[in-house]
């Protein structure tokens, strides 16, 4: 199998993300993009040091940006990772068994929190692994991993909202039929947006925008699967 792997660097990163410094742990066939946006661009040089990743530069605004990574994308899978994820050896080995077992679904990973946030963070991993177990509706913090004519069958990632394109394409490939599957291992990712924005305060703002975004798809979802 062939898998592309999309890794979006917005504004204000000072330095090389360590993520970079740990895709040897990748199959040497994959394919890496970096896609930065013109604020981040400073960092082409580096990132080409760094690690052997082709980069684009787009438009800010990480639905522009992982669309742009697309274009190039020889993948036959699309593995969107976000920049504060903690690669492992453990988590790329459970993505490669289940694109054997289930190569048409979206796959995504449990959700963990690193200790660098403020406030029980614990209770956001766990309600966010449950949302994506029993509701269906995991976040791109979950790193999505899809087979590419899919991702191109729905539209991509939409690129007129103001928040949620991840979680806008999950509904998008659900109404499409689309099957979901969690993968048997835990993704880690940076907590520091509850540090910086404050814990109570984000997790709410949180709540209320998936909720209220979420609301027209699943009234689309009710109505096709119970009246066809």
């Amino acid at each position: 199998m062939s898998v592309s792997v999309i890794i979006p660097i917005g504004p204000g990163e000072p330095d090389v993300p360590p993520l970079l410094g740990r895709l040897h742990m990748l199959p040497a066939c994959w394919q890496v993009i970096v896609a930065l946006c013109p604020e981040s661009k400073h960092l082409a040089t580096l990132v080409k040091q760094s690690c052997s990743a082709e980069v684009v530069v787009a438009s800010r605004g990480r639905a522009q940006q992982m669309n742009a990574a697309v274009k190039v994308a020889t993948g036959e899978y699309l593995w969107f990772l976000h920049l504060d994820s903690v690669l492992t050896e453990e988590g790329v080995a459970a993505l490669r068994e289940a694109l054997l077992s289930r190569p048409r679904a979206l796959l995504y990973y449990q959700l963990i929190f690193a200790q660098d946030g403020r406030g029980p963070i614990w209770l956001n991993a766990f309600s966010a692994n449950l949302r994506s177990r029993w509701l269906g509706v995991p976040f791109g913090d979950q790193a999505f991993c899809l087979p590419r004519s899919t991702f191109l069958k729905v539209g991509g990632y939409r690129e007129d909202l103001p928040y949620g394109e991840d979680h806008v394409l999950v509904w998008r490939l659900r109404l499409a039929g689309v099957s979901l599957q969690m993968l048997p291992c835990k993704l880690e990712t940076s907590a520091r947006k509850y540090r910086a924005k404050g814990w109570l305060r984000l997790t709410l703002l949180y709540q209320w925008y998936w909720l209220r975004q979420a609301a027209p798809y699943a009234c689309r979802l009710l109505r096709k699967k119970f009246l066809g």
